[in-house]
Parts: structure tokens; C-alpha cells; sequence
């Protein structure tokens, strides 16, 4: 079987293809390309957030996208860098999907309503990107500070955050004074603490943290908290 990181003989003008097929298989090669170190990266993502950085094993990687560890260390450079380039793809893909929430299109308070049922529901459905935060603190974030992607991808939320607090502001709906990268902590540390300690919390209070009525209660919980600290005071 021809693993992903080998290359067809075909691919190239002495193959099958016609006259002006070396741009077509380069466009080729270069998706295939791609697909593989997206293929690696999901992967290295459920790895590394279930053995953590020192437990995961590039091996298992390499095995499970049919690809070779030679072709990992081509791209990322090292375990290490495979890990960086983890983190970078899972913030990354909450921030893309963040960013289609059209949020300037509602009122402040349905805006902030909203925003705060996409971090609870992307919270709750990717655990293994909580696994992940939470390897990396165990590090101090030391690999997420030789990255200048990750700051520039969090900028994003914290504009959006600003947005809807100025727009809400200005409509008398909020009251000044709210830092965004406070508001930002506020949320995402009640949707962070309900899945990173569900078992144990669950575990003291006998409570399921995944029952489908609870899920609404503490989202709604933490909508009408949030919205009640932004309300303008007397």
C-alpha cells in the first residue's frame, strides 16, 4: 500500500496526464500534501490530549494516518513542533468558527447571549481541546510562547468582545467599565471548569454535568450572570 507521503510516478509530465499537467499534479501534490498534515494533526491532537506531551508517541501517530514519522518530523521539525502545531490548529479552529456568528447582526444583549451559548456548546462538545489547555498549563505555557499565532488568533475574540460591549454601551444597554479580557475569563472559565472537572465534581455532588437539563440550566446560568453584571446600575 503507497503511504500518503510517496508520490505517484504518474504525477508529472512522463505520467499519464497531457500537456500542461505538471501545474495540475503541483496542485495536486500540493492538496494531498495538505490533506496529510491535517490528517496528522487530528490525530496528534486526540494523542496528545489523551497521554499528554511526554506520553504521546509520534509512533501511534504515524500508524494511524498511514503516513511515516520521517514525514512528521518533514513537517512540524519534532515532536514538540507537532505539538505547538496542535495548539495552534485547535485555537485556531475555535476562533474560525467564532467568527462566523454574525454577532454584529444582533442587539448587544442577544449578541452576548450568543456568544456565550457558542463557548459552552464548543466547550462541551471538545474536551479534548480543554485536555489540551490544560496540558499546556501544566507546562506554564512554554511552548505556546514560542508561537506568535496563537496571540495573534486570540486577538479576534476579544475584538469581538469590545464590539458588542461598545454597541451595547452606546444603546444604554451596558454599563461601562468592563474590561473584555475580564468578561472573556468570566465565560470561558465556567464553560473550562464544567468540563475539565466534571468527573470530579460530579463525583462530590452526585451530579451529572452532561445531563441534557442541566447543560440549559447552567448555560442559561451563565447568560443571565453575565448580562446582569453588564446591566447599567442606578
Amino acid at each position: 500500500m503507497m503511504k500518503r507521503d510517496e508520490t505517484s510516478a504518474t504525477d508529472g509530465p512522463h505520467g499519464d496526464e497531457p500537456a500542461g499537467a505538471p501545474v495540475r499534479a503541483s496542485r495536486s501534490h500540493r492538496d494531498r500534501t495538505q490533506t496529510t498534515r491535517n490528517d496528522i494533526l487530528v490525530v496528534a491532537r486526540e494523542e496528545f490530549a489523551a497521554n499528554g506531551l511526554s506520553g504521546a508517541r509520534v509512533d501511534a501517530i504515524a500508524e494511524r494516518t498511514r503516513t511515516s514519522k520521517r514525514m512528521i518530523y518533514y513537517h512540524f521539525g519534532s515532536k514538540e513542533g507537532l505539538y505547538l502545531a496542535v495548539l495552534e490548529h485547535a485555537y485556531g479552529a475555535i476562533r474560525q468558527v467564532e467568527s462566523q456568528l454574525n454577532l454584529g447582526d444582533l442587539d448587544p444583549p442577544e449578541a452576548m447571549r450568543r456568544l456565550i451559548d457558542f463557548t459552552f456548546d464548543y466547550d462541551e462538545a471538545n474536551p479534548e481541546f480543554i485536555r489540551l489547555v490544560t496540558i499546556e498549563n501544566i507546562h506554564r505555557a512554554e511552548h505556546m510562547a514560542q508561537s506568535a499565532t496563537l496571540g495573534a488568533l486570540n486577538v479576534s475574540v476579544i475584538s469581538t468582545i469590545s464590539t458588542i460591549l461598545q454597541r451595547g454601551q452606546a444603546r444604554g444597554d451596558f454599563r461601562g467599565g468592563i474590561d473584555p479580557i475580564d468578561l472573556h475569563m468570566l465565560i470561558s472559565s465556567f464553560c473550562f471548569f464544567r468540563v475539565s472537572n466534571r468527573h470530579t465534581f460530579g463525583t462530590i455532588f452526585r451530579r451529572d454535568l452532561s445531563e441534557p437539563q442541566t447543560r440549559e440550566r447552567h448555560k442559561a446560568l451563565l447568560q443571565d450572570a453575565v448580562l446582569a453584571l453588564l446591566a447599567p446600575r442606578p
